[in-house]
């Protein structure tokens, strides 16, 4: 279905963090614990290990209220930046992080990860590991040229951005634009990993539509090559969960890891 271009005043006014959440991730019934989750979290989970990503810190874009994507990142980061547009993101993100008894419960998520490391009973010891190596929840706007301005944050060695682009971005050309922008925040021969979901053009949440940036393999790929980064690796996978498609209706997964030129 076609929906409008979705400002970034409609998100400050509309977008419910803790419904998000709950439509997403709950256990059992998010629509993306299955098979987006098993995607992201194998994928990083590889990236972190034999992919041989690490460093001193990682900058996470766009992390709404969510901390999944972050599990296997603390294991190898000693410092973790997240960041986002809005403050009800930021405040349900802070929610988990200070303990707060109204935080959404990832334990499930938590648990598939460690799974993934082989250390199926460590939840709590992971949560907590990830709790001390969040230094920063700051805010940031995707579309400026420095996203974090007026503060400016200095290069690291790794940005994340999961599930954002497409939503902050109008067009392919602005997506070329926010990439080739990220390089100022990447150090010479660093990484950029951007996992998302891509011939799409909605997500809801509960009655409200947002839009989605629609875009194809060969479009992502010419903006990382046109942005002057190098492929490392570009993972692009259908959908075969055809479910809750009336509430997001992507088609295929996308798995991308660049760097940065020295």
């Amino acid at each position: 279905m076609a929906v409008p271009y979705t400002s970034q005043q409609a998100y400050i006014d509309k977008f419910n963090a803790k419904e998000y959440l709950h439509i997403s991730y709950a256990e059992g019934k998010g629509r993306h614990v299955g098979e987006w989750a098993t995607f992201v979290l194998k994928n990083l989970h590889e990236t972190f290990t034999e992919g041989g990503v690490r460093g001193d810190t990682l900058l996470d874009i766009g992390t709404g209220a969510s901390i999944y994507h972050l599990l296997s990142a603390c294991e190898v980061f000693n410092n973790i930046i997240v960041s986002d547009l809005l403050e009800q993101n930021r405040a349900e993100f802070q929610k988990w992080l200070k303990k707060d008894p109204d935080a959404f419960d990832w334990t499930h998520i938590i648990k598939s990860v460690c799974e993934l490391e082989g250390n199926g009973d460590d939840c709590k010891k992971k949560a907590e590991k990830l709790r001390s190596k969040v230094k920063e929840v700051l805010k940031c706007d995707a579309l400026k040229r420095n996203p974090y301005d007026p503060v400016v944050v200095p290069p690291v060695d790794c940005l994340l951005c999961c599930l954002c682009l497409e939503a902050a971005c109008k067009d392919i050309e602005t997506y070329c634009e926010v990439l080739g922008n990220f390089k100022d925040l990447i150090k010479p021969g660093g990484h950029l990993l951007i996992i998302s979901v891509m011939d799409s053009t909605f997500y809801c949440v509960g009655k409200t539509y947002f839009s989605q940036m629609f875009a194809n393999k060969e479009e992502l790929e010419m903006a990382f090559k046109e942005a002057g980064y190098q492929t490392e690796k570009a993972l692009f996978v259908p959908r075969t969960d055809k479910s809750f498609m009336d509430t997001a209706d992507y088609g295929s997964l996308y798995f991308i890891h660049a760097r940065k030129p020295k």
